[in-house]
């Protein structure tokens, strides 16, 4: 990696030694200087004080109301330090196959179960907020599409919860992915394959001027897309321009981490993960500069928060 896009741990280390030097970071980049109260948008008239000999504090003179950087974020709450969480952050940018909470939790010196929360959280900031929305679609030019299913192995099971239904995707999770040739990708989690399923996704994410490649799954035909299709059952994998190779590759990533890292990913967390991967592969170009990769996440993590008995129930 060019050592002019990143920076060591050490340098990390320098330059968030405690606390206070990623709480003032963190308020730069969430207000730049201009405090805006997370309860009620006010800019007018916010007042910085010390509590309990903690700077960071702030009233709004509107609502009457007190909060901190972490107040309406993915710190919420937490009484992890904020170098360490910036630590976890560039943990999880620069480490390729992800990094787990067991590793995590050695490397910042907390629990397992705090490092899992802290990476959960991190993967819902990684979430992509423009789908599904009805606004259109936003991938254009040629959109690949492809299907992968996740889990279910029955080697791993317990006798009586196998299924017994031999080979295939039963039992299995599906994600379906969607990547626009030389540009961004999306990744869901779905119950099914069907073609409302496969189309609902499809109008919501693409532009209507796409041209969508996929293999011969049924449930691709007959969209309102100019539809290009290579035959994989026929042993036809590129012709020409049309081939699904790219969205093949995203499925690559994300098993290299389940089966490297994680080892097993849980349906109801799935999506977090597949977070996580999708948005190292959109924001995580090793041309950009980590701190820029860095940045990008953090104002993801403003405004958005997850408890923790969201997560366990």
């Amino acid at each position: 990696m060019n050592a002019h896009l990143t920076i060591s741990v050490f340098e990390l280390m320098e330059k968030f030694p405690s606390e206070v030097e990623a709480k003032r970071y963190l308020e730069k980049k969430r207000w730049n200087g201009k405090p805006v109260c997370p309860f009620c948008n006010c800019e007018e008239k916010q007042y910085r004080f010390t509590k309990d000999g903690v700077e960071g504090y702030y009233l709004c003179s509107s609502c009457k109301k007190n909060y901190t950087v972490r107040t309406g974020t993915i710190f919420e709450k937490s009484h992890v330090p904020l170098h360490k969480w910036i630590f976890a952050f560039y943990l999880v940018m620069t480490s390729r196959k992800g990094i787990s909470s067991l590793q995590l939790s050695k490397q910042i010196g907390v629990t397992q179960k705090t490092a899992w929360f802290m990476l959960q959280r991190i993967r819902e900031a990684c979430k992509h907020n423009d789908d599904d929305k009805g606004q259109g679609g936003f991938l254009s030019g040629i959109v690949e599409a492809d299907e992968t299913y996740i889990g279910g192995r029955e080697d791993n099971k317990h006798s009586y919860k196998k299924l017994n239904a031999g080979r295939g995707a039963v039992g299995k999770t599906v994600v379906f992915g969607m990547r626009e040739r030389g540009g961004k990708v999306i990744a869901k989690v779905i119950p099914y394959t069907t073609k409302s399923t496969i189309h609902a996704k499809l109008n919501a994410t693409l532009k209507e001027d796409a041209t969508l490649c996929s293999d011969e799954h049924r449930a691709y035909l007959n969209s309102k897309f100019t539809h290009k299709v290579v035959n994989h059952s026929a042993k036809q994998f590129v012709d020409g321009m049309t081939h699904t190779n790219s969205i093949e590759s995203v499925w690559a990533v994300l098993k290299r981490g389940f089966y490297g890292i994680y080892h097993s990913f849980s349906v109801k967390h799935l999506q977090r993960y597949v977070n996580e991967f999708m948005y190292g592969l959109n924001e995580g170009n090793v041309q950009n500069h980590v701190w820029d990769r860095i940045d990008s996440l953090l104002k993801k993590s403003f405004g958005q928060r997850i408890a923790y008995t969201c997560l366990i129930q």
